[in-house]
């Protein structure tokens, strides 16, 4: 008698597989625990979208205009100087006054500003110095804002949700970046660079409806007023913690050497695909918006630092393969995988941020934050814009991520604490973490 052929094997419960898909799903915990980052959610999609249509429109409209890609690269060179002042003020000023009131001014300052684009793109023929000076404008007001809405996160979301509030913002970034670059491209080919800008004044005026219902945010009863000596206080608190100075440094080297987005018009005539203009600026948040729609994992991590270090080499490599591959397809893979490195070192960045910083230096801090994720985009396009008009467009994209992954190395090396970081020891993330429960 032949033995019964063996029971095949029991296939995963479906709650077992329902769980596991539910454990990649972003940690929403921050949404239901704070009106406040519901509000603030909600008020910076609606701005980036605005915002990614003007950042659009604007370099190429100076393309249009010019021709030339040193003229769009020294986008970056004017609005470095007004980030680097306003930044740090605006840091200072976060632990001085009301942070709500910074946010709200300076939203409706940006208002203002796309208002000016939108008249000058319906004269007959318009200028281009107006461009440059908004340009400017926009990077001083973001100089004083960001600082405030930076450190409006530690003190609105509980310290364990650091870590989930970062990938829902980062997420929300990105739904913003996909849709306004996408949609962006196609209303300045087909409506012009006015209605680009209009869409623009438009979020914003929404944005400012928004921040009016956000609870007020004051400063300590001790604080000081924004001064130079307070300025200097936050920096050397910075320089002598050499995990933070690892999250500033790595960011800065791999925004300044990859960051090719300036370039990405002549890119795409490089590669006979004008079509594609809209999808390159688009791709990188793609990546990003992979990872975020999976990012539930990253609440359980506790070495944030590994984040920061495999993020950004990953970022280098990808830009490189971006500058070598002469498809066009393959080259928006490359940039969707950079997107996806730069938000992983995104989330590691701010976890530490906001896990570490004592809240009397929040706002200074942020403000040094600031200059270390937007000052090397600046410079990034700056270099980008000069190398293309020496090298190609091409060669000046791969050798930037080549120098990228080599900074990341250095850097790692020479501060290896920022590898060994750890949310459950750090002694910065335990005082922090006991204060808030304090409070």
């Amino acid at each position: 008698m032949t033995s019964a052929p063996p029971s095949p094997s029991p296939s995963p419960a479906p709650s077992s597989l329902s769980a596991r898909f539910r454990a990649l799903l972003p940690d929403l915990s921050p949404w239901r625990s704070s009106a406040d980052f519901r509000l603030l959610w909600v008020q910076g999609l609606i701005t980036y979208f605005g915002s990614f249509m003007a950042l659009i429109a604007l370099p190429l409209q100076i393309k249009d205009l010019t021709g030339s890609p040193l003229a769009v690269g020294a986008m970056g060179a004017v609005e470095l100087v007004p980030l680097v002042v306003f930044g740090l003020y605006g840091g200072a000023l976060a632990d001085s006054v009301d942070r709500r009131r910074v946010i709200l001014l300076t939203e409706a300052g940006l208002g203002v500003l796309a208002a000016i684009l939108l008249v000058n793109a319906l004269l007959p023929e318009p200028l281009l110095w107006p461009l440059y000076v908004v340009a400017g404008g926009v990077s001083a007001l973001a100089g004083l804002q960001r600082p405030a809405l930076d450190s409006l996160m530690a003190r609105i979301v509980p310290h364990a949700q650091q870590t989930a509030a970062a990938a829902l913002n980062s997420l929300r970034w990105q739904i913003g970046a996909i849709a306004g670059p996408a949609l962006a491209g196609l209303v300045v080919a087909y409506a012009g660079h006015g209605t680009a800008y209009g869409v623009t004044v438009c979020t914003f005026a929404a944005s400012v409806v928004l921040c009016l219902r956000l609870s007020p945010a004051p400063p300590a009863r001790d604080a000081q007023k924004p001064s130079l000596r307070g300025i200097v206080e936050g920096a050397r608190y910075a320089w002598s913690r050499p995990v933070l100075l690892g999250t500033y440094a790595i960011d800065l080297a791999a925004m300044f050497f990859a960051f090719p987005n300036t370039i990405f018009p002549f890119l795409a005539d490089d590669l006979d695909a004008e079509w594609s203009l809209g999808l390159m600026y688009a791709a990188g948040s793609v990546g990003s918006l992979a990872l975020g729609l999976t990012s539930g994992w990253t609440s359980r991590v506790r070495r944030h630092g590994l984040f920061v270090v495999f993020g950004a080499a990953a970022w280098g490599l990808a830009i490189a393969a971006a500058g070598w591959f002469s498809s066009v397809w393959v080259v928006l893979v490359c940039l969707a995988v950079a997107g996806a490195g730069d938000m992983l070192s995104g989330l590691g960045r701010a976890t530490i941020w906001n896990q570490t910083i004592p809240e009397e230096l929040r706002g200074r801090l942020a403000g040094i934050e600031v200059l270390s994720y937007s000052v090397g985009p600046q410079l990034g396009q700056v270099r980008a814009g000069a190398m293309a008009g020496w090298t190609g467009t091409r060669s000046a994209i791969w050798t930037g991520g080549v120098a990228c992954v080599a900074s990341v190395v250095l850097l790692t090396a020479a501060l290896p604490k920022l590898v060994r970081y750890d949310s459950e020891t750090d002694e910065d993330a335990v005082r922090r973490r006991e204060a808030r429960a304090e409070a």
